[in-house]
């Protein structure tokens, strides 16, 4: 099988035994790279999932402002069929493989569900936890 060597990349984990060897293949010396995108998640060589987590954020973020700025007749049940169908797919996906464990991870994923809620003109007033207790989520 040949490997087109330009895709080819190493990561060395951050760790005082790795010795960071240097690799080639067809002697060309490999690529170093600190962060990764593979299968859609972002693999970092300190294997933290901030980047995974802001990356999420970011995708959800411009879907929900899309959202926002096409949809008119916004009823709980219109919005959360989109917000369900569009938005929050991108804040799950590979969940069980980058699930978030700092605090600030998880909050950065929160402000997206923050954000929905208060863009439903019918609950917007309402204190947070309500909103999401009327919208089941």
């Amino acid at each position: 099988m040949s490997f087109n060597i330009d895709k080819c990349k190493v990561m060395h984990i951050i760790g005082r035994s790795n010795k960071e060897y240097n690799y080639s293949l067809d002697g060309l010396v490999l690529k170093e790279a600190e962060i990764e995108k593979d299968l859609g998640m972002m693999i970092s060589n300190d294997l933290k999932v901030s980047h995974q987590c802001l990356s999420a954020y970011n995708k959800a973020n411009r879907i929900l402002g899309i959202i926002n700025r096409t949809i008119v007749y916004k009823t709980k049940e219109i919005m959360l069929r989109l917000y369900k169908s569009a938005v929050r797919p991108h804040l799950e996906y590979c969940t069980a493989a980058w699930s978030p464990y700092y605090i600030k991870d998880k909050e950065l994923i929160e402000i997206i569900q923050h954000k929905f809620t208060r863009m439903i003109p019918e609950i917007k007033d309402l204190p947070y936890m309500e909103r999401l207790h009327q919208l089941n989520l």
